[in-house]
């Protein structure tokens, strides 16, 4: 049987998972897929590489920054467990073997970086280097044997930078978040919204410092569970009360948190549901959920633990000091809920070289229309021809304007669902023609839109899925993927406006100005096409139109009826 090349796949597309194993033939397969990639705008793109020297581990993500959309995507993220936090227990200094596993990660990750021709490496070092007494000679022989300047970032700074990381893969709105991230030597805690970051903190507390100077024996006695948390608890005080502080009366704050303890937990919890979500971004976590993990976790020797698939070995070791923190956190901040975050530190490495190299006006302008910017860049990486795409997403959104009551009860939140799947129900097409519905499903499935929920994105790859050919059947897989009956009814209703949409986009150059409802009831439907220009002829796009007809009384019980404005 053929296998898939999962590293060949992933350099030509990027963010695109593979296919499982024996589903198709592989050679035809990959090089449609290889096809796709190269179909990459000429646009002028710019390389960035970002390196994270944290306490347990070192991360390299390469990035291409697109100057005219003002928003960049990941090409390659690596990570080396690293373990730079295991200082002398003595001096508090860097040991000599942690510092030669982070020397030869940096040089691994220099000669990657050079590979995608990066313009420019931005390199930091958290809480690990900046509080060892050695950590500013060990940046500079980095500096001196690998000519890479590492910035040595405050806990303020640090805090900064893991806002802009979550700001530019999540919508705020106007609404306050509490960002936690986890780290393996310090905890940052930020209250920000879309505008502004209200408070900035940055505590030495963090999973590997925990299990470095508390645990020492597993399964943690419970005097020692109660310590842990009291530490816990009056370490993170002043930071909890510092945000408690800046948060307005009537305002209740989101809280997310990021980075590895939090993936981690997420993926334990993820890999017990029915559907596990093929990305954490976005994932929601109860209180009550955690609370139980922790109780499972505590109860495990490390040995137990490394058994739980979705965590490797390292992680094991400190996943219980960082669930503990968590959790305490939750309970200070009287948070029923967070939600997950794939962005941090390291994405707000890119955010801020951009704003330093004139790309980025404002931080808030990479955040004001997070959703519209991370479609476009799908409609140009896919090679989608824009100004069609644009016509059938104008017709789409006329159409689910003036169609509500009739052909769909929704009340607002499937409109800009309806906007990203019109602008990308085209996208498959560069793979083949034939099925191409298919494909832009995969292609949008496996693809990062950023500022959606993991069900947001579902129901976005559904409704391009199904605005042609046949309507949903309970056998589909991609029909089984939407979580609840709401979802499926409402990418039902918004997938029948898209094929009415799309179905007269019959030519490559604009003939049909309009679209509109000449009359509607519980039982018929009119629309008028309205042409672009005097005594233009329609009568493709009216046939075109009226094929829907049967498809439109099947899903909505409504008569369809095409006529042309004369």
């Amino acid at each position: 049987m053929a296998k898939w090349s999962r590293s060949r796949l992933l350099y030509f597309m990027p963010g695109v998972e593979p296919l499982p194993f024996g589903v198709v033939d592989v050679e035809q397969e990959e090089a449609r897929y290889v096809s796709a990639g190269q179909l990459r705008s000429e646009r002028e793109l710019r390389n960035v590489a970002a390196i994270d020297i944290g306490t347990n581990s070192t991360h390299l993500l390469v990035a291409s920054v697109d100057p005219s959309l003002h928003t960049f995507s990941v090409d390659l993220a690596e990570k080396s467990t690293t373990r730079l936090g295991e200082r002398d227990p003595d001096s508090g200094e860097l040991t000599g073997p942690a510092m030669e596993r982070v020397f030869e990660t940096l040089k691994r990750f220099k000669e990657l970086a050079a590979s995608h021709q990066v313009e420019q490496v931005v390199a930091s070092a958290t809480s690990a280097v900046r509080e060892a007494s050695n950590g500013r000679d060990f940046l500079q022989r980095i500096q001196d044997q690998l000519g890479l300047e590492v910035d040595l970032l405050s806990g303020a700074e640090e805090a900064r930078l893991i806002y802009l990381g979550v700001l530019s893969g999540m919508p705020f709105g106007e609404c306050p978040h509490l960002l936690l991230d986890i780290g393996g030597g310090s905890t940052e805690l930020i209250l920000a919204d879309g505008r502004d970051a209200r408070a900035l903190t940055s505590t030495r507390v963090g999973a590997v410092r925990l299990q470095r100077d508390f645990v020492k024996h597993e399964p943690i006695p419970p005097q020692r569970r109660s310590f842990l948390q009291t530490f816990i608890q009056g370490s993170l005080e002043p930071a909890v009360d510092k945000v408690c502080r800046r948060i307005k009366p009537g305002e209740s704050p989101v809280m997310v948190a990021t980075s590895g303890t939090a993936m981690a937990i997420g993926a334990l919890l993820a890999s017990e549901d029915d559907r596990p979500p093929l990305r954490l971004h976005g994932y929601r976590i109860t209180r009550q959920q955690l609370d139980g993990l922790v109780e499972k976790l505590i109860a495990m020797t490390p040995e137990q633990r490394r058994i739980q698939t979705p965590i490797n070995d390292r992680r094991a070791e400190i996943i219980v000091p960082g669930a503990l923190i968590l959790q305490t956190a939750m309970q200070m901040l009287s948070a029923d809920e967070l939600v997950l975050s794939e962005r941090a530190l390291r994405e707000g490495l890119i955010v801020d070289w951009m704003l330093r190299h004139g790309l980025l006006e404002d931080r808030f302008s990479f955040q004001s229309s997070i959703r519209q910017r991370t479609v476009i860049h799908q409609v140009q990486r896919f090679a989608v021809n824009h100004r069609r795409a644009e016509r059938v997403a104008s017709h789409a959104l006329s159409l689910y304007d003036h169609t509500h009551g009739v052909l769909h009860q929704d009340d607002g939140g499937g409109r800009d669902l309806l906007w990203a799947s019109a602008m990308l129900h085209a996208c498959g097409q560069h793979i083949n023609l034939s099925a191409y519905h298919k494909h832009s499903w995969y292609l949008i499935r496996h693809g990062e839109l950023l500022g959606y929920s993991e069900a947001e994105h579902l129901m976005v790859a559904a409704i391009a899925r199904y605005h042609r050919r046949s309507l949903p059947k309970k056998r589909h897989l991609e029909w089984q993927a939407l979580a609840t009956r709401e979802h499926r009814r409402l990418v039902a209703e918004m997938a029948l406006l898209l094929r009415l949409a799309a179905a007269i986009d019959r030519r490559p150059e604009p003939v049909v100005a309009a679209i509109r409802v000449k009359s509607a009831d519980d039982d018929q439907i009119v629309f008028e096409l309205v042409p672009e220009g005097l005594n233009q002829n329609l009568s493709l796009e009216q046939w075109s139109l009226k094929s829907c007809a049967s498809v439109v009384k099947e899903a909505s019980g409504v008569t369809m009826k095409v006529v042309v404005k004369e």
